[in-house]
């Protein structure tokens, strides 16, 4: 099911928010109503962390995370460190990367499995990527763009890109992240998909401006007719059965 939302008068959702099939990151915002979409959709499935990195609001794309593990730039402060990871489910570990390229959500972007960087990424950021995340790390472009967690969003059901991102670029993508990809867009247009959306494996989030033509083809190439999180479901009857053993 694809939800749409709005931050203050902003239809960029996935600047102010983090998404993952664990826990998702929302911003400290004016408006409470932004929080209140999340919550509704999610609150009784994972937790949702209300915070700021480095003291602002764009945790979206300061951040890049999956179920693993969540990344965290080095303006990162420790009392927001702390309320982090005191929020976080126990599985998940956190890491402050001191990186260059400081906005991690705008050069990474990964599923529970595989992660694009920017080309231009640290060799020991790379590593850090691979050990924290659990995934296999690989450094492209989307449709020429380096900024590859602005121009698409990944699930492990699915993925879009940058509308102009050639047939033989999706298959090649499509082929290192074992998933199907789809040229789209979010916001009545916008290439900038990273930024008007955020999923994962049962939900998405779109900004006010994405068309039911949009959202059409969110739902499909994320599977998320009727989803339920199958995946928590699971790992909270098997923790029941492990605390009754």
């Amino acid at each position: 099911m694809a939800v749409r939302a709005q931050f203050e008068n902003s239809n960029d959702i996935g600047v102010f928010a983090k998404l993952t099939n664990s826990y998702g990151l929302v911003a400290i915002g004016g408006s409470e109503n932004f929080y209140s979409v999340f919550e509704s959709e999610l609150g009784d499935v994972i937790p949702l962390i209300h915070t700021t990195i480095g003291g602002t609001r764009i945790v979206g794309r300061l951040t890049a995370g999956n179920r693993h593990g969540l990344l965290v730039p080095n303006s990162t402060t420790d009392q927001e460190l702390q309320h982090i990871r005191n929020a976080l489910p126990d599985s998940v570990a956190i890491q402050r990367i001191e990186e260059r390229l400081s906005a991690l959500g705008n050069v990474i972007a990964c599923n529970d499995y595989a992660a694009l960087i920017h080309p231009d990424v640290d060799r020991e950021t790379e590593e850090i990527i691979a050990d924290t995340l659990k995934v296999e790390v690989f450094r492209e472009t989307v449709a020429g763009n380096v900024l590859v967690g602005s121009f698409c969003a990944l699930s492990n059901q699915g993925g879009l890109v940058h509308p102009r991102t050639s047939v033989q670029d999706q298959d090649e993508l499509s082929s290192l992240l074992q998933i199907p990809l789809v040229a789209g867009t979010v916001n009545r247009g916008s290439d900038l998909i990273g930024g008007g959306l955020v999923v994962n494996d049962w939900t998405a989030f779109a900004g006010n401006d994405t068309t039911s033509t949009e959202l059409s083809v969110i739902e499909s190439i994320f599977k998320l007719q009727d989803r339920k999180p199958t995946y928590v479901v699971n790992e909270f009857r098997d923790s029941l059965i492990d605390s009754m053993t």
